[in-house]
């Protein structure tokens, strides 16, 4: 290391530990199409063409307690005018929704992608590696693929591609992101997830409810992250250190996040138990993380929390059960109630709320939180977790 490099170390607010993965960036990007939650009962009813005032109270009363303010989606007017089937019970759909989404999740990606590597200031040239994540599209070669072409990555660049992992997928992906980061000295890792409704847009039904609850929650989007070992810090500035990333899957839980593809698009199937099913083993699977630098459940409101808001329920049970002080589920309240669930790129939306609340109370000379957890869950049940440090305090 050079007297410059040094310079630059002793002015940097924390010391790196040699060798861990580092997040240099973040972006995001959306669809044009805004949804204000306290409109989109009339406008869904209308576009479906349903008429059933029980289905349209459960759904008015759903979009209230999601929590939800703001969402964007592919989904419109002009989609249904072309595709009227989408709105019409029992039809052969998939090829129509995997052509809509296919072109819509790499156009996202390619978005949250570009303003990412804005942010983080380094070439395009320099980026190594892609991970891309996505539960909204199917077709080969992958969205990968797409992606790479649309940036204008180098043909050598080293890809993997995670597919249907919903709701973890984002966090799963940054520990894919962090493996290969630390096993490839000198590496730069460009992480992008991208999601769309519409592989599982569907008209209201009695016989499925949780169609419902999707109606009232989930919103698409794209998110972006570099990932990389060794900042070089005088072009880089690392936001956080991922120093442990673990996974853990319940055994015999399967059908509590059930989903397929089918001829009419994706069908999703969520039991009422598993706000429970996370209350009842996140102590155990937080622990384990902790337990690597020596921190314990009296540490919880000493720590950072960047958990994927799925849902109130779950964020009202971590919160309930670790006995958190309000304020520490901030930033996955905020991204829940401005994006909604949008599935793996989430997590993207609660870090970026996170460092800027961070910022804030550094502006006003408060104290935050260097040690903290990235949480998310999905179909398994799995858990995936990031023991992390905020390098920005």
């Amino acid at each position: 290391m050079g007297s410059g490099e040094e310079a630059l170390f002793k002015g940097f607010p924390k010391m790196l530990n040699p060798g861990k993965a580092t997040l240099l960036a973040l972006g995001k990007a959306f669809p044009h199409q805004l949804v204000m939650q306290e409109y989109l009962v009339d406008g869904f009813f209308k576009n479906t063409n349903c008429d059933d005032p029980e289905l349209r109270k459960k759904l008015s009363r759903l979009c209230k307690t999601t929590t939800v303010k703001t969402r964007y989606v592919v989904m419109s007017e002009e989609i249904l005018k072309k595709y009227p089937e989408l709105a019409i019970e029992g039809l052969p759909t998939v090829k129509q929704r995997l052509d809509i989404c296919n072109d819509a999740v790499t156009e996202m990606a390619v978005e949250a992608s570009r303003v990412c590597i804005k942010q983080w200031g380094r070439p395009l040239s320099d980026i190594t590696h892609l991970v891309y994540v996505s539960s909204s599209e199917a077709r080969l070669p992958g969205g990968d693929l797409y992606l790479a072409k649309g940036l204008g990555l180098s043909p050598d660049t080293q890809r993997v591609m995670l597919y249907f992992m919903g709701c973890s997928g984002g966090v799963a992906g940054l520990r894919v992101a962090k493996d290969i980061a630390e096993n490839n000295p000198g590496s730069r890792v460009l992480l992008a997830t991208s999601e769309t409704t519409i592989i599982g847009f569907k008209p209201p039904s009695a016989d499925r409810p949780y169609d419902l609850v999707g109606a009232a929650l989930f919103g698409d989007g794209a998110g972006a992250m570099i990932i990389g070992s060794g900042p070089v810090l005088s072009t880089e500035r690392p936001l956080f250190e991922l120093h442990s990333a673990i996974q853990n899957f319940l055994p015999d839980t399967e059908k509590i996040i059930d989903g397929k593809l089918t001829e009419e698009g994706i069908s999703f199937k969520l039991a009422r138990e598993l706000p429970q099913i996370i209350e009842d083993h996140v102590e155990g699977f937080c622990g384990k993380l902790m337990g690597i630098v020596g921190l314990s459940d009296k540490d919880y409101n000493k720590m950072f929390w960047a958990v994927h808001p799925g849902g109130p329920a779950i964020l009202n049970r971590i919160e309930k059960r670790l006995d958190l002080f309000p304020e520490k589920l901030n930033a996955s309240r905020r991204a829940l109630m401005d994006y909604g669930n949008a599935s793996s790129n989430t997590i993207v939306y609660v870090l970026e709320y996170m460092l800027e609340e961070s910022l804030k109370k550094k502006a006003e000379g408060q104290e935050d939180d260097e040690w903290g957890l990235i949480l998310a869950f999905g179909p398994g049940v799995t858990f995936e977790g990031i023991l992390a440090r905020n390098l920005t305090v």
